[in-house]
């Protein structure tokens, strides 16, 4: 039976980490690649050219925690780059095209772990880019919340606090707020009273 698992192709998987702003997404990320990279695998970590917060290449977290890797404009531009790679690490993954599921899922089938972070809903509560395929997909779905910031909840949706209807709005704390269900309610019905 070792015989066999030797010479068997590696399997590969999807995992996915999702959920609202301040959740801590891509500390989760970091941490599951620093651990493949502790295992000897070779690994590679890509983000989306647009995210550009805290670094126009480096994969970074609101605390300051980062990651070397590589921006990327589109999901097919993928399977050009990762070939080699054990472990494909994907950042913000919410800003990439709907092909993004079939490229994480021919990863997959090439025997590479995949794991993927994104907002799971965008500021106004409606699921985002490819996370809904990417969370169907996968065999590891990881919701991480943050707290509301009204109520000491967890956390069920990034609110923006600024005007715009843009969808993508790159934004931290100035722009954005985790907020609870309940809170978040409340906040829609009080705009709609006092418009």
């Amino acid at each position: 039976m070792a015989l066999y698992q030797e010479l068997s192709p590696r399997r590969g998987r999807i995992e996915v980490i999702c959920g609202s702003m301040f959740s801590g997404k891509t500390e989760e990320l970091i941490r599951r690649l620093k651990r493949a990279k502790i295992a000897k695998q070779k690994v590679e970590i890509y983000k989306p050219m647009i995210d550009t917060r805290y670094s126009e290449e480096d994969v970074v977290t609101h605390d300051g925690g980062s990651i070397a890797s590589t921006p990327i404009d589109t999901s097919g531009s993928l399977l050009l780059m990762a070939g080699e790679a054990d472990v494909v690490g994907i950042d913000e993954a919410q800003f990439f095209d709907e092909g993004l599921v079939e490229v994480c899922t021919q990863l997959a089938r090439e025997g590479k772990r995949v794991i993927v972070a994104g907002l799971d809903m965008d500021f106004r509560g409606v699921p985002f880019g490819p996370m809904p395929g990417l969370c169907a997909v996968a065999e590891d779905v990881q919701k991480v919340h943050a707290v509301c910031v009204r109520c000491g909840e967890l956390a069920y949706v990034s609110h923006r606090i600024v005007e715009g209807d843009k969808r993508v709005m790159l934004g931290e704390l100035q722009e954005y707020e985790p907020l609870c269900r309940k809170c978040y309610e409340e906040v829609l019905q009080d705009k709609n009273t006092n418009p």
